[in-house]
């Protein structure tokens, strides 16, 4: 039997069983999701950038593709968490994957009449998949207690871990399910897409109950609905009041955008040396560390605070990308960069995504993390989009280059605010929170 969800006059938090019950049944359907939603995003990786070069006949707009769903997961971020204010995380987030599948389907379309058109149109739609699957790691906060939200997060970006790797893995068997379809053979990714979004949707709409945001007292049915742009400036306003929730979007933004650039230009970058059938294995070898090591990060957050633990990320993204130039002298070091460039992301991810949402007021988190995901969302769309031409015009080897100053500025930036907070709280006695600093 499922545990009753409490009265308008208790707490969730104050019966720490049911409380218990309930995060875990939450965290569980989260998990399961996580497996086809990051497959889906993460099989049309190793081919959004080839459709965009064989459509436009040119490496200096590929990033179009990638920039395209990224875009459409900024643009989704926002509506989806004013939606989930009103309507709930579940519902939400059903019909973010449903969209997702409805987005693969247009690729699809747009790849076999040649429309760079209806490619980008379906890769927009398509992000919304992507942001759904996104904001599932902050669903799994929203009943967790403070000490234990950077834990939570990475739980669900570990689990991830699997479907990010079978994604890539799965393209060979993708592609040829194409070419039996007589299709594209690079339209087999999205094919898959289809399916694990729908999949991760049913998972959410049958087993996300009761949904988490009602029982923590998040929601607010009488809540008008959704305009973006007001939505975003009021959330903007009030992450930038906090230092803190500042030094987390950061770290979420130029970890995103340092990590998109290098590795959306990295399959190129290999074909260009003759290295072509070891693309899809060096993404797998990079998404296993986004993912992969999630639940060492998540103690390591928990164990030295989040603004030390950016200070890390900061450190071991720019390792990645410095041994990506490294790398063009001997491609083997190339799956050590992207492993490092996919570890210093998920310290970012982890550490910046928990610190915003404990440095906000609670009536204001879930906005701030939908404005979060959409600026971080926008900076890697950017970052997509602006990687060809850099490759193009100045090589890979300067992309990475410009990539490892971005991330040198995090790490300053992170030790200066931590410097400040140190000073600020010197003497007082328990000011250093796992979920803050």
């Amino acid at each position: 039997m499922k545990p009753a969800p409490p009265t308008r006059t208790t707490s969730i938090f104050d019966d720490e069983d049911l409380r218990h019950s309930l995060q875990r049944r939450t965290v569980i359907t989260l998990c399961v999701s996580q497996v086809p939603g990051r497959a889906a995003v993460a099989a049309s990786v190793v081919v959004v950038t080839l459709i965009g070069r064989d459509l436009l006949g040119s490496d200096r707009l590929a990033g179009v593709g990638g920039a395209a769903y990224t875009i459409g997961a900024a643009v989704a971020a926002v509506p989806l968490a004013s939606a989930m204010r009103r309507r709930g995380r579940r519902k939400v987030l059903a019909r973010a994957f449903l969209l997702g599948a409805m987005g693969s389907l247009i690729v699809i379309v747009g790849t076999q009449v040649r429309s760079i058109v209806v490619f980008v149109l379906g890769l927009l739609v398509f992000g919304a998949g992507q942001a759904g699957a996104l904001l599932e790691r902050y669903v799994a906060t929203d009943l967790a207690r403070p000490h234990e939200r950077a834990q939570a997060v990475a739980q669900i970006i570990w689990v991830g871990a699997l479907g990010a790797v079978i994604g890539p893995l799965a393209t060979p068997l993708s592609k040829a399910a194409a070419i039996r379809l007589g299709l594209n053979e690079l339209t087999g990714p999205y094919l898959l897409a289809a399916g694990l979004f729908l999949a991760a949707g049913a998972i959410i709409t049958i087993w996300l109950r009761p949904d988490p945001l009602m029982i923590a007292g998040g929601m607010s049915v009488d809540m008008r609905r959704s305009h973006p742009l007001h939505d975003l400036r009021v959330s903007a306003s009030c992450i930038l009041s906090s230092p803190l929730a500042v030094l987390g979007l950061s770290a979420m933004t130029v970890s995103q955008a340092t990590m998109v650039a290098v590795m959306m230009m990295t399959p190129p970058h290999m074909d260009d040396h003759g290295h072509a059938d070891l693309s899809a294995m060096v993404i797998a070898v990079h998404i296993f560390g986004m993912f992969g090591l999630a639940p060492f990060v998540g103690r390591l957050v928990g164990r030295i605070g989040s603004v030390v633990a950016i200070q890390w990320g900061a450190f071991v993204l720019g390792s990645g990308t410095v041994m990506a130039v490294i790398a063009g002298y001997v491609q083997t070091l190339l799956f050590l960069g992207l492993f490092l460039l996919g570890l210093g992301w998920s310290i970012g991810l982890v550490a910046g995504s928990t610190l915003l949402t404990s440095s906000v007021p609670e009536g204001s988190r879930v906005s701030a993390q939908g404005t979060g995901d959409f600026t971080m969302s926008f900076w890697g769309a950017t970052a997509a989009l602006g990687s060809g031409f850099i490759k193009t015009s100045l090589g890979f080897h300067m992309l990475a280059n410009l990539a490892t100053a971005a991330a040198a500025v995090l790490l300053i930036y992170a030790w200066v605010v931590g410097a400040r907070q140190l000073s600020r709280y010197r003497g007082l006695p328990s000011t250093r929170t796992s979920s803050s600093v």
